[in-house]
């Protein structure tokens, strides 16, 4: 077993309790705001359906909005399957350790993405395959 899994992670030096709730809070707000923009691009998108448009550039303009609002959810989609999994792991005690190696992903990474699942060196391994 990798060292983050043979001590308790968040009563060493890592995250103390209010960095956990912080993180915990972020995620979640960040998730509220996702859910809240998918809905919107959902509904935009089913808008846009409903419409007649009368000549081929309005229609050819409608699709590519739509096709562009389209990718944009799928990608939202993706970040809030990996908020739902940072806090599920929040809830297990695993938040900050990375999927790969196991080790401790550095506070800092998570602040910049609270829901990275990678440290680092993992992330430029898996970028350059």
């Amino acid at each position: 077993m990798t060292k983050a899994l043979n001590r308790n992670y968040y009563n060493d030096e890592k995250l103390t309790k209010d960095e956990l709730l912080f993180f915990k809070k972020a995620l979640e707000e960040k998730r509220e705001q996702i859910e809240r923009n998918i809905t919107l691009s959902s509904n935009n998108v089913q808008n846009d359906d409903q419409c007649h448009l009368k000549d081929e550039a309005d229609q050819a303009s409608s699709m590519i909005d739509t096709h562009t609002t389209n990718a944009i959810i799928k990608e939202q989609t993706k970040s809030l399957n990996q908020i739902n999994r940072s806090l599920h792991k929040i809830a297990s005690g695993r938040y900050g350790i990375c999927n790969m190696c196991e080790e401790v992903i550095d506070i800092e990474r998570l602040k910049v993405k609270i829901f990275a699942e990678y440290c680092i060196s993992c992330r430029e391994i898996i970028e350059q395959q």
